[in-house]
């Protein structure tokens, strides 16, 4: 049987070799490397292609959070699993954002470590006890809020969503106007509108707003 091929992520050098230590027990576990910091692992993964990386968040050079998209975007076979003492909103969301499959906190048990290696090898994610419960309500608030917004858009006249939908591509108020035939003043009027309808600040947020509901595509900002 092929062993699952680890790659492990961490600055505190005792730490790091503990973990070594312990996954090396395992007869189906293989470190493929080790490193201190986020550069270091990325350049071990291109050169190894892992199977999983154990890593830490907070990390010089690159942290672990840059590490996991860079991962996800260029091996993205390879299972990311984030082992950490940190357990705010922003460093989880972040970590899960980017890609993570697991998030461990860094008192678990060491045979939990290794059950949750094995298990995202096999596609499947974990997160420390205490933490499902905010990510669950995370996607509740995100889901909420787009039912809330798909309402808004509702709102809009046909014409609004057509001007929508030229803004959420990029156009100015002068393109817009010759693209559907209208003056400029009117496509200013729907913009206006539109504005209001949407509860957007301004038409880079109307167009960011349409762009995550499948109109046009996102404006450059400058």
């Amino acid at each position: 049987m092929d062993k699952i091929r680890v790659l492990i992520a961490e600055d505190e050098r005792l730490l790091r070799e503990t973990l070594a230590e312990l996954l090396a027990r395992e007869p189906d576990l293989q470190i493929v490397a080790k490193a201190g910091n986020g550069r270091d692992a990325l350049i071990d993964a291109l050169a190894h292609q892992p199977d999983v990386v154990l890593t830490d968040l907070q990390m010089p050079k690159m942290d672990g959070i840059e590490l996991t998209g860079e991962l996800r975007a260029q091996l993205p076979q390879t299972a990311v699993v984030v082992l950490t003492h940190y357990d705010d909103d922003e460093n989880l969301f972040g970590a899960l954002k980017a890609g993570a499959l697991s998030y461990v906190l860094k008192d678990a048990p060491p045979e939990k470590i290794v059950s949750v290696i094995r298990e995202a090898h096999a596609g499947e994610g974990y997160l420390s006890p205490g933490l499902t419960n905010r990510v669950v309500s995370e996607f509740r608030r995100i889901d909420t809020m787009a039912r809330g917004q798909r309402k808004l858009f509702k709102a809009l006249t046909r014409r609004e969503t057509e001007v929508l939908e030229a803004l959420a591509t990029g156009l100015r108020n002068r393109q817009i106007a010759q693209r559907l035939g209208l003056a400029e003043k009117t496509v200013r009027n729907h913009i206006s509108s539109i504005l209001g309808k949407l509860q957007a600040n301004d038409r880079t947020a109307a167009a960011l707003i349409a762009a995550r509901h499948g109109f046009g595509r996102p404006p450059t900002e400058k």
